[in-house]
């Protein structure tokens, strides 16, 4: 009883990110050009929170705050990609209205990210793109498809300015990973993107 008690309260923890950075002196066009798919990672090299932070609010953060809009679009605006950042650690769920962590689990599920390739669990954080379909009324699967093109997409422009590495990858454990994170049946896996050197 006493693990689950502790297990609960790490999972309410709540990290700061830092603010990311509007001046990267890397234009779209440069980003374009080094935007590729890597597959191998450096295991001994982690990534910062500085770049965590950057990659995050490219995927679904917050760039216009008056009014609660995201760097990307979303059908009928409503804004239900999710990002789950995955690390040995654990997995932390991003809120990007303050450009926070929240703890969701203490397990590493970056093997069950992997899957069949192994070799990409090696990477140091992957980042899972999950669509809340509660969020539409109808063509919902098509819609949240749609917005987690966006977010991956994003996700790889900020890794290639900030000169990481990734893929977008929708093979996973589908199953294994929901029932990990306590995922809703209207919580549905999109994509993730294994990143780091």
């Amino acid at each position: 009883m006493l693990a689950a008690v502790a297990a609960n309260m790490n999972a309410q923890e709540v990290k700061q990110l830092p603010q990311p950075d509007m001046q990267l002196n890397v234009t779209l066009t440069e980003a374009l050009q080094k935007r590729r798919s890597d597959r191998e990672f450096n295991a001994d090299r982690d990534i910062t929170d500085q770049q965590l932070s950057q990659i995050l609010w490219a995927a679904c953060g917050v760039n216009r705050p008056d009014r609660k809009l995201l760097t990307i679009p979303t059908a009928v605006n409503a804004q239900d990609i999710q990002v789950y950042v995955c690390r040995k650690d654990g997995v932390a769920l991003y809120q990007p209205y303050d450009n926070t962590l929240k703890k969701v689990s203490g397990e590493d599920i970056r093997p069950l990210l992997a899957e069949r390739q192994q070799n990409m669990k090696s990477a140091p954080v992957f980042l899972l793109i999950v669509s809340d379909q509660e969020k539409f009324r109808h063509n919902a699967e098509v819609y949240g498809a749609m917005d987690a093109g966006y977010a991956s997409q994003d996700i790889c422009l900020m890794c290639a300015a900030l000169g990481l590495k990734t893929v977008p990858r929708a093979m996973m454990n589908k199953e294994a990973v929901a029932k990990a994170l306590g995922l809703s049946e209207k919580q549905i896996l999109e994509l993730n993107h294994p990143i780091g050197y």
